[in-house]
C-alpha cells in the first residue's frame, strides 16, 4: 500500500502556547483530523494519510510530549491534549472536522468532540484509552494525605518510582523491546516493521524524553484522569464510530459494545485486528472511514465556525 515518506526531520510545526507542534497535512477536501495513541505518532497514520487524502483535507498532528512535537515538561493529563487539539482546529483547520483517534488519541478525540462540539462534525475511534464511572463517586473516595505521607511517605515512594520508570524507561525504547511490544499487540505482525520501529525510537532520543515518559507514567499509574466515558457520553451529540480491534490484549470488544448502549448514535465495525487496526489492517479501517465519513462531509460543510 502506499504509504507517508518517513521524513527524519518531521514536516510542518506549529508553535502552540510556546511549544512546537508537529503535524502533517495532505490532501483537499472535507478535514480530518488523525490522533495516534500513547506513544506513537503521525507516522503510525502511515497507510490511512494517502488513502483518506483522496477525498479529503487530512491532518495528522503529534500530541504534546509525543513524537516529532515538543517533550514539553509539564504535568500532563488528558485536558492538556483535548485543548491542543481544539486549538489545532481553530488555528490550523479553520472549519469543523472529523476527528480519528486510537487508543489515548481516541480519549482525546472523544473530550474535544463534548467540550467544542462546534468544532467537530463526527468522531471515530479506534480501540480507545478511558475509563467508565462516575467521577463525583471517585472524588468521594480520595482520602486526605496526613503530613507524615506528605513530608516522608510520598517522596520516598516519588524517588522509587522515578528509579524503577527511568530503567524502564532505557529497557522500553530498545529495539528489541519496542518489537516485542509491537507484536504483542499486532495479531498480525506483517506491519511491525524497520519503519514503525524507527518512528518510535527516535522521539525517544530527545534530551527531555526520560523526564516526560515518568511524568506520563505516573500521572497514568497513579493518577488516573477524572474525565469520564460517561461523563463524555453526557456531553457528546455528534456521530460516533467505533473502529474496534477485536483480538486487542489491552481493550477487548465489550468495550465498544458497552459505549454502543451508552451512546446510541452510533456505530460498530468489529475487525480482526489488534490494539492499532489502522495500521495493522489499514485496508480495512480506510475504507471504513470513507464509507461512515464521506456521507458526513456534506453535512459537515454546512456547518461554520
Amino acid at each position: 500500500m502506499e504509504r507517508l515518506p518517513f521524513k527524519p526531520e518531521g514536516y510542518n510545526f506549529w508553535t502552540w502556547r510556546d511549544h512546537q507542534i508537529h503535524y502533517v497535512v495532505q490532501g483537499e477536501g472535507p478535514p480530518i483530523v488523525l490522533i495516534h495513541g500513547f506513544g506513537a505518532s503521525v507516522f503510525h497514520w502511515r497507510y490511512n494519510i494517502p488513502q483518506l487524502a483522496k477525498k479529503f483535507k487530512v491532518y495528522a498532528v503529534d500530541l504534546l510530549g509525543f513524537g516529532w512535537s515538543e517533550k514539553a515538561i509539564i504535568d500532563y493529563n488528558a485536558l492538556v491534549w483535548s485543548n491542543q487539539v481544539a486549538d489545532f482546529l481553530k488555528e490550523i483547520v479553520k472549519e469543523p472536522a472529523i476527528l480519528v483517534g486510537n487508543s489515548l488519541g481516541g480519549f482525546t478525540a472523544l473530550i474535544t468532540a463534548a467540550d467544542c462540539s462546534e468544532y467537530v462534525s463526527a468522531v471515530a475511534i479506534l480501540n480507545s484509552a478511558g475509563q467508565f464511572g462516575n467521577p463525583e463517586d471517585q472524588a468521594k473516595n480520595d482520602k486526605e494525605e496526613t503530613a507524615i505521607q506528605r513530608i516522608i511517605i510520598n517522596p520516598l515512594k516519588n524517588l522509587f518510582q522515578r528509579a524503577v520508570l527511568s530503567f524502564a524507561f532505557w529497557q522500553a525504547k530498545q529495539p528489541s523491546r519496542i518489537m516485542s511490544i509491537l507484536k504483542s499487540v499486532y495479531p498480525n505482525s506483517t506491519n511491525v516493521d524497520d519503519y514503525l520501529v524507527e518512528s518510535i525510537i527516535r522521539p525517544a532520543d530527545d534530551p527531555n524524553a526520560g523526564e516526560v515518559y515518568y511524568r506520563l507514567m505516573t500521572q497514568f499509574m497513579f493518577n488516573p484522569s477524572r474525565v469520564t466515558l460517561n461523563s463524555i457520553f453526557e456531553k457528546l451529540s455528534c456521530p460516533l464510530l467505533l473502529l474496534w480491534g477485536d483480538l486487542d490484549p489491552w481493550v477487548g470488544p465489550s468495550k465498544a459494545n458497552k459505549i454502543k448502549e451508552i451512546y446510541p448514535n452510533s456505530s460498530i465495525i468489529h475487525l480482526q485486528a489488534g490494539h492499532c487496526p489502522h495500521d495493522e489492517v489499514p485496508e480495512l479501517v480506510n475504507e471504513a472511514l470513507l464509507n461512515w465519513a464521506l456521507p458526513l462531509s456534506s453535512q459537515a460543510s454546512t456547518k461554520t465556525i
